[in-house]
């Protein structure tokens, strides 16, 4: 209910509010609906999809256009300091500093460097390059839709509803490893639904990138793992061509993701390599009930952060375990996990915060923009909730739990670490191909009650 709760009232007039979001979905079912009356042949195909990705392409670079350069948080981080290690300064001072406690971080600001060597210290070209990423995400999630569902439509209506969601796609004036990263997955899944052992090979190669970029491997991993115990090492059998070929694409995963770990530090840039040395810290925040998991400066200020990263993290350790004790005696767990689940895929994101627009905007445009930006992540829900309950009536290939899975598991994960709202574009491809399931069946209902009676999902 929390989603319908912040609809209501993210403008100034509530009842402004529900009609915006009312036109929102007759606008989004009405233009499903012209997308599954078209024809499905290769021709007809091909020219809607690269008209859907050109689209997108074209309000990409618009966005960018409408919001300023300036970058914010952890992004003006990535920036400064990839500038400094190019002309030989150190990333960090001291073992409790950013790029040292969490040495992961590294992996992406080589890319920034990379990107600034060969560009120039140009942050448009970083956000031209997430506006790539998107429009390619779009086109990976099209292929993902066709390989599960084998449904055009249903594939036409992913993206469309991926591509319209600006809490998605907002934050691509920041020069953030999410796009990059999340492109990486969502194309190591697609390879894994493949046989060839080469595809296997090149999902390693793409998986351990995408860890590289963005540290959130784990997860995926771990969905990888259970899917393929579940359904590709056990047919009647055990089957051992599959187990050689995943094993195969976790041994390519661990050499890349060793060695670029040793690269970066032989090289100087970060001693520590790309691992975590504050894994503490996400649940400090994580575990807290009065800020709901939320990151908060109050908790930041209540530790010595100028101690070393020995002392710190004893001092970490000492607040999870105090606020496991408060959990537990006063039983907020449920209500914990209850927030949380509404700030992470419920509530408002700060996408649009971290688009900086009040530094060229006025606030009754941002307040229009947020409640636009909003709407996308509300239809998504609504068709996500719809397409939920389709999947237990129509028929898909198995390998949609190879996108599922992960995905459960990057929520339970949630449940116990410190979230934000713009944590949740990592799955939000994913979501909207259920999504794309919900509005094709509303879409197909209308045509059998209105239309002439269409070919439906078996």
């Amino acid at each position: 209910m929390s989603i319908f709760y912040s609809t209501f009232h993210i403008a100034e007039e509530p009842v402004l509010s529900v009609l915006v979001l009312l036109c929102a979905l007759v606008a989004v079912i009405l233009a499903g609906y012209l997308l599954i009356k078209l024809k499905d042949d290769r021709k007809t195909n091909r020219i809607v999809l690269i008209t859907l990705l050109a689209l997108f392409f074209l309000v990409g670079l618009f966005w960018l256009k409408f919001t300023p350069n300036e970058q914010l948080s952890d992004f003006a981080t990535f920036w400064g300091k990839s500038q400094d290690a190019l002309q030989g300064r150190a990333i960090y001072k001291n073992d409790n500093d950013y790029f040292a406690k969490w040495a992961y971080q590294t992996g992406y600001l080589v890319y920034v460097m990379g990107v600034i060597k060969l560009f120039g210290a140009h942050v448009l070209v970083l956000q031209v390059l997430n506006v790539v990423y998107q429009t390619l995400t779009l086109l990976v999630i099209y292929k993902l839709a066709m390989k599960v569902f084998d449904n055009v439509k249903i594939a036409r209506l992913s993206v469309l509803l991926l591509m319209i969601d600006l809490d998605w796609f907002a934050m691509s004036p920041q020069n953030n490893n999410s796009y990059l990263g999340t492109l990486l997955f969502l194309v190591t899944f697609y390879l894994l639904m493949h046989d060839k052992y080469w595809q296997y090979m090149l999902a390693g190669l793409t998986l351990a990138m995408g860890n590289i970029i963005r540290p959130i491997g784990p997860v995926a991993i771990a969905g990888i793992i259970v899917f393929a115990l579940v359904y590709k090492f056990y047919d009647k059998k055990i089957n051992l061509h599959n187990i050689l070929k995943l094993a195969t694409t976790f041994i390519i995963y661990l050499a890349i993701f060793s060695a670029v770990g040793m690269a970066i530090k032989s090289s100087g840039l970060n001693e520590y390599g790309i691992s975590n040395r504050d894994s503490e810290w996400k649940f400090v925040t994580g575990l807290d009930y009065n800020t709901k998991g939320i990151y908060d400066q109050n908790v930041v200020d209540s530790i010595d952060m100028t101690q070393s990263r020995k002392k710190v993290s004893k001092q970490e350790y000492k607040v999870i375990h105090e606020e496991i004790k408060y959990l537990n005696d006063n039983n907020k767990w449920i209500p914990l996990f209850w927030d949380k689940l509404a700030i992470m895929w419920a509530n408002r994101s700060s996408a649009i915060d971290f688009a900086n627009m009040q530094q060229n905007h006025s606030q009754k445009v941002i307040g229009f923009v947020n409640l636009i930006s909003y709407l996308g992540t509300v239809l998504l829900v609504i068709f996500g909730w719809v397409g939920s309950l389709r999947l237990f009536k129509i028929s898909y290939n198995k390998n949609i739990f190879l996108l599922l899975l992960p995905f459960m598991a990057y929520v339970a994960v949630q449940l116990l670490i410190e979230v934000q709202g713009r944590y949740r574009i990592e799955f939000t491809p994913i979501w909207a191909i259920i999504s794309g399931v919900g509005l094709y069946s509303l879409c197909n209902w209308i045509n059998l009650k209105w239309g002439k009676k269409p070919k439906c999902l078996n």
